[in-house]
């Protein structure tokens, strides 16, 4: 490993240092990376370093041959070293530094680990807007009070969207797997395997311990589970085996061991959590009523400074798998409305010019659902009108609860575009719950006041 991560601290300096890789990844024998300028690159010093042993370009891709085994060794080496010299990256702007401070000065403990969570499923947020604008559309065809005899004149049409809009659910756990890999430093194929193994469905013909197994149980979280136990396995292994037999044995040996921890006591243990998390979480919202949306919204902004809402990203994945909609995020999303009621208010009472610009600015995207340039530039600096949107927040919160209001997505979109995705018949119910939040957060906010900074 010291060898490797000499020649991963000169690969670096030979293309320019770490702020010159746009992209970075390994196959068995290559070293492959897409550079932001490629004049930075000392192309001749990288051929000549003692552990390369040629050089390939492909595209826009350049491609150093280090060797089965070295390759993985080196890219991990790397990515440490380009993490440890994150926080010397390019100049950011004055409201993005604000924003970044705000958010470091707020960040609970817990908070990294949360946002490595989450970012196994953000690069899914495409295809989850995708699937539930047409789940919103076939329920839009559906009805006859709106499009007449639409469904009946064309059902293979509908038949064919509904296959689109229900895609990404019938491969989630191999999209989380190979997505959770990546994250966590594994290989991305075995992850996929990894969810592969969990979701087969011959699993059902086998029985252990007398109970006849389950596919797909436990569902996204079983797969955290064992992608996590693969990739740290993978790495112990990459280190302890001899580089001329690691390429053979590694696979072979991570696949059997964490396939059978998986479906001996992972997969297990992946299904009573997501089953408890459900359960809970349905209980909480249909028995809760009006308290428990408001104190789930009220409370959200607060989760979202310190980085723990991070962490409901797989039960929001949980809740669609396990029910087909989603009745938390709906509630959640009013804790950003209550900033435009918030920020409304702000407005009209103002007399700071630069003030009254960063809100007229930020109301449009706040309307859309992103709610940070609000959060960050306008109510938290402000103090009292982030009580008076968090308390919006929870109006409508208690709204949304109250009529059990759900959609059909996990996450991914907010404000507005949400009503899009709302389950058959409750779309009006979400907009009363929307109008609440803004008018709250309005007069919260105005009665609460807030000291009007100078010019």
């Amino acid at each position: 490993m010291e060898k490797s991560t000499t020649l991963a601290t000169q690969i670096l300096k030979g293309v320019g240092g770490e702020g010159n890789i746009l992209r970075l990844e390994n196959c068995m024998t290559r070293v492959r990376l897409e550079l932001r300028d490629e004049s930075l690159m000392d192309l001749p010093a990288l051929k000549a370093l003692p552990g390369i042993s040629g050089y390939v370009k492909q595209g826009e891709q350049h491609q150093l041959i280090a060797g089965p085994g070295r390759a993985a060794q080196v890219v991990d080496a790397m990515r440490a070293q380009m993490q440890g010299a994150s926080s010397t990256g390019p100049a950011i702007d004055d409201a993005a530094r604000t924003r970044a401070q705000a958010k470091a000065r707020y960040k609970a403990p817990m908070s990294d680990a949360l946002r490595q969570l989450a970012n196994v499923f953000i690069p899914l947020i495409p295809a989850f807007i995708a699937s539930g604008l047409i789940t919103g559309i076939i329920n839009i065809l559906k009805r006859p009070d709106i499009v007449g005899g639409f469904a009946t004149s064309y059902p293979n049409l509908l038949g064919l969207l509904g296959i689109f809009g229900s895609a990404v659910f019938a491969i989630m756990n191999i999209l989380v797997g190979v997505n959770a890999a990546r994250v966590f430093g594994g290989s991305a194929a075995m992850g996929g395997v990894m969810a592969g193994i969990l979701s087969s469905p011959q699993l059902a013909q086998i029985t252990l311990f007398g109970e006849p197994l389950q596919p797909g149980r436990g569902g996204v979280i079983a797969v955290l589970l064992v992608v996590m136990l693969m990739c740290w396995l993978e790495k112990k292994l990459r280190n302890l085996l001899p580089v001329s037999v690691e390429l053979i044995l590694n696979p072979l040996l991570t696949t059997l061991i964490t396939g059978a921890v998986a479906i001996v006591a992972l997969q297990p243990l992946g299904g009573w959590i997501s089953e408890t998390i459900a359960h809970g979480a349905s209980l909480a919202i249909d028995k809760g009523g009006l308290l428990v949306g408001a104190v789930l919204a009220g409370t959200f902004l607060p989760l979202v400074l310190t980085g723990l809402h991070q962490g409901l990203v797989p039960i929001h994945v949980e809740l669609v798998q396990a029910h087909g909609y989603n009745a938390l995020f709906p509630i959640l999303a009013m804790a950003g409305v209550g900033q435009i009621g918030a920020s409304l208010a702000v407005l009209l009472k103002t007399r700071n010019a630069r003030l009254k610009k960063v809100i007229k600015g930020a109301l449009p995207v706040g309307l859309l659902g992103i709610g940070e340039p609000l959060i960050f530039g306008v109510t938290l600096p402000l103090g009292k009108p982030f009580i008076g949107a968090c308390l919006g927040g929870a109006a409508g919160g208690a709204i949304i609860s109250y009529f059990k209001v759900a959609t059909v997505i996990t996450f991914g979109i907010s404000g507005l575009p949400l009503a899009l995705t709302i389950v058959t018949g409750k779309v009006t119910l979400y907009l009363l719950g929307y109008l609440v939040a803004v008018i709250a957060g309005f007069l919260f906010t105005w009665f609460l006041g807030f000291n009007d900074p100078e010019e």
